[in-house]
């Protein structure tokens, strides 16, 4: 079986070298000391993040611990409020745990109410608030939800997914104080319980959280409190939080990041956490500056926009010590980082329901991070060989997995440890089928991320492409993610998004580019600048211009839909290019050379 070819390949033995006014960095193993030390602490404790707030209002009763536009709750307010919803999840009708289902915007009675009902025993299912009616049905039958506290905003979109279900959840509206959730809650007693009404274990099911659906439709992820604990723990150790510190979390609330590790961190070490509805790059640095904070959790797009953003003398003026979050894209990082005066950047990859983490704590641009020595002589992941149109890992003539060498492309698979079973997702068929086992040796267990990495002689694994969204072109393997990167180096291109469509009689798929470009676009130097950066099969075929590209909430673009419109020109919005390969330069796509591509008269 062919490796995956290495797009905009460079030598990945080098030594990285830091600049010498670079600020000092931690080293990987004080910084994963450090936060194995602060997740120890959690664990031993064997407390819930609900039993935590009772403690953490102890001793900083009056601090602010969570904010919005409109409201404000100290954290003494959080954990009375939490309690408020512990006793009112006692009470329902149930004989054994059950799973409560939560649909409402970012604000601090969010977290006051997951943390508070997870106390109870029941499971909290996250719910996207964004979802039309039939995705917000499967989820709620995918994570057996049985009571839905939901925000009124959002009635006739429940209303309209609970008609699709056999068995619909039972509903528990909030909102202005007058509903019937809101009565309930002002009937009941914030005050500290005398003892707990039930033990609650570690392993058992805090939340789910759902996948970003990728690969079908979305999945329930199980997450257990020790889970929760870990992230927060993890993190609160990794950026050695201190009560002083002020996070900025525009993220979603129902989502690990922004909604566990964001906040939680923080709250664990006693500081401030600012929430917002979403990320504005208009109002980013204001709000930043206002609120005094210094730690923010960041997605990658997220960066893009604040670097596209026109300059101003303020660039550099705020407090922050410290961004940390995922999908930095390295061509942007160190101007992102200059421009706004940053003093560090966090790295870092994990996924909700995956088996390990990695750190860039050192602040390299453009890698996830590596494991520190004490995990390298078994580490938490490998990188193995993989058919990108099979999805089959390959295995050797004695039926072993193959690992791939340094700077090669293979994905990255999660060591499953037997004294922490893999937790996977409220389906069991759907967490076997994320399961390799026997892979290397009698009895072992691997999680399959779905991550193409490579790791270069260092360690450090860097991030190429999802399985699903690499595809094959004349022969080779064509990575999304890398070729998104070498049109965002092209002068006029503000974003892309790369993907492979199917051209009837050809093998495989190909490639084809929306991109958003402003007045300083030229078509004409698009080819020649793409020469210098991409092997020729990996240089899209078509090149659609659009005004937007449309986002996840997570700001992944989605380009399914593009997909779906393929490359005619009868149906495609915006101007539609065609890579004229004798000439190797992009010309207008027109019906009769559509005709000829479909005919196969026309070379591509």
């Amino acid at each position: 079986m062919n490796s995956f070819s290495p797009l905009l390949a460079k030598d990945a033995s080098h030594a990285h070298t830091e600049s010498p006014d670079a600020p000092a960095q931690d080293t990987s193993a004080k910084a994963w000391a450090r936060a194995m030390e602060s997740v120890g602490a959690l664990l031993r404790a064997g407390r819930t993040f609900g039993q935590i707030l009772d403690g953490l209002a102890e001793t900083y009763e009056d601090q602010i611990a969570l904010s919005d536009e409109t409201s404000v709750l100290t954290y003494g307010a959080l954990a009375e409020r939490a309690r408020r919803y512990t006793r009112w999840a006692h009470g329902l009708d149930c004989r054994a745990a059950g799973v409560v289902g939560l649909l409402a915007p970012n604000g601090p009675d969010y977290l006051a109410g997951w943390m508070g009902v997870s106390r109870s025993g029941h499971a909290t299912a996250l719910l996207n608030p964004h979802l039309p009616a039939p995705s917000l049905a499967h989820s709620l039958s995918a994570a057996k939800v049985q009571w839905l506290i939901y925000h009124v905003r959002y009635h006739a979109t429940v209303l309209a997914a609970c008609a699709l279900l056999d068995n619909p959840p039972e509903l528990w509206p909030l909102g202005a104080g007058e509903e019937k959730l809101d009565q309930a809650l002002a009937r009941l007693s914030g005050a500290p319980f005398a003892s707990e009404a039930r033990a609650v274990a570690l392993s058992e099911t805090a939340l789910y959280i759902f996948t970003s659906g990728t690969t079908g439709l979305p999945k329930a992820a199980r997450v257990s409190h020790r889970r929760v604990l870990s992230w927060a723990g993890w993190f609160a150790g990794l950026a050695n939080i201190q009560a002083t510190d002020v996070m900025y979390d525009c993220l979603p609330l129902f989502h690990s990041v922004g909604g566990v590790v964001a906040a939680g961190s923080v709250l664990l070490r006693g500081g401030r956490v600012v929430l917002r509805q979403g990320f504005s790059a208009r109002k980013f640095w204001d709000d930043v500056r206002a609120e005094g904070c210094t730690l923010v959790q960041y997605i990658g797009e997220m960066c893009r926009y604040l670097l596209a953003a026109p300059r101003s003398d303020r660039d550099g003026d705020h407090g922050l010590r410290l961004m940390i979050g995922n999908g930095l894209r390295p061509e942007i990082w160190s101007d992102f980082q200059a421009r706004f005066a940053l003093p560090r950047i966090v790295e870092f990859y994990a996924a909700t329901e995956g088996t390990f983490s990695l750190y860039n704590v050192e602040g390299r641009p453009g890698v996830l991070g590596r494991f520190p020595p004490l995990l390298q002589r078994r580490p938490p992941a490998v990188l193995v060989q993989v058919d990108p149109e099979t999805l089959r890992i390959s295995r050797d003539a004695d039926g072993r997995g193959v690992l791939c060498s340094h700077g090669e492309v293979g994905e990255a698979l999660g060591r499953i440890d037997p004294s922490h079973p893999f937790e996977g997702y409220a389906d069991g068929a759907a967490t076997e089928a994320k399961l390799m086992r026997d892979l290397f040796e009698a009895g072992d267990a691997w999680f399959r991320t779905g991550d193409l990495m490579r790791q270069d002689r260092q360690g450090y694994f860097s991030f190429v492409d999802r399985i699903g969204d690499t595809f094959r072109w004349k022969g080779e393997n064509v990575a999304t993610t890398e070729v998104a990167q070498a049109l965002a180096a092209v002068p006029g291109i503000v974003e892309a998004a790369v993907y492979g469509v199917q051209i009837p009689g050809r093998d495989g798929r190909a490639g084809m580019a929306a991109i958003v470009a402003d007045d300083s676009f030229d078509p004409d130097a698009l080819g020649a600048v793409l020469r210098q950066t991409l092997p020729a099969y990996a240089q899209p075929v078509f090149v659609k211009r659009v005004r937007a590209l449309a986002h996840t909430d997570t700001f992944k673009v989605r380009t399914v839909d593009h997909q779906k419109l393929g490359f005619d020109p009868k149906t495609s919005e915006g101007e539609l290019f065609w890579r004229h390969p004798s000439l190797q330069s992009y010309q207008r796509l027109d019906s009769a050379v559509y005709a000829k591509i479909l005919n196969g008269e026309q070379a591509l």
